[in-house]
């Protein structure tokens, strides 16, 4: 296949990598913003909680990237997209961050009544 000719006409991998990248950056943001509301009520749990978010906000975005590069050179290589089960991992952290910040949320609500959210 002629490394220059298009692949794939909707450009779907560039999608899906924004994607994703989108969805790092609201990890990051959503970890930092928890952080801040948090701290007042859970001290140093807080800003654990909050940077484990965002941390893994941006552990998404690097492997998203990885990704994003692999299937498109294989889309240039061979014609096809790698295992359609790549994105597992990026998925299994992102329900792993939502997990945790809504654990936050839970520890906040019991420890202080649901008067206590911002």
């Amino acid at each position: 296949m002629n490394g220059s000719a298009l692949f794939d006409a909707g450009l779907q991998p560039e999608r899906t990598a924004l994607a994703w990248r989108r969805t790092a950056l609201s990890l990051v943001v959503a970890g930092l913003g928890a952080t801040r509301l948090l701290l007042p009520q859970l001290g140093a749990g807080a800003v654990v909680l909050g940077l484990a978010a965002a941390c893994t906000g941006v552990l998404v975005h690097v492997l998203a990237s990885r990704r994003a590069r692999r299937t498109t050179e294989r889309l240039l290589r061979a014609g096809d997209l790698d295992d359609p089960a790549a994105s597992a991992h990026l998925q299994a952290l992102t329900a792993g961050a939502c997990a945790l910040l809504g654990a936050g949320a839970l520890a906040l609500v019991l420890a202080h009544g649901a008067g206590a959210l911002p």
